[in-house]
């Protein structure tokens, strides 16, 4: 239940949140788990805007590249970018 209010408490305070922002909220939230991160970044690749797309794969390897390099280079390997 905590984890859902505080949830809440970041997208109360942001007027106009969007899922690129909520995935980076949950992505954080999960980085000590190798499958959990992998599960919600595909789930993050399918729910995003094709425009956010660029955005969320430099966030993530910025922020999770020294840790999860592998599984961000998979999730990615087949989204065309180029689209956007």
């Amino acid at each position: 239940m905590l984890y859902f209010q505080s949830l809440y408490q970041v997208f109360k305070l942001n007027s106009t949140p969007n899922m690129l922002e909520y995935f980076k909220v949950i992505l954080s939230k999960v980085s000590f788990s190798k499958s959990l991160f992998e599960k919600e970044l595909r789930k993050a690749i399918r729910s995003i805007l094709m425009e956010e797309l660029v955005e969320l794969r430099d966030w993530c390897y910025k922020k999770f590249g020294h840790i999860y390099q592998s599984v961000i280079n998979r999730c990615f390997s087949s989204v065309n970018l180029s689209l956007t």
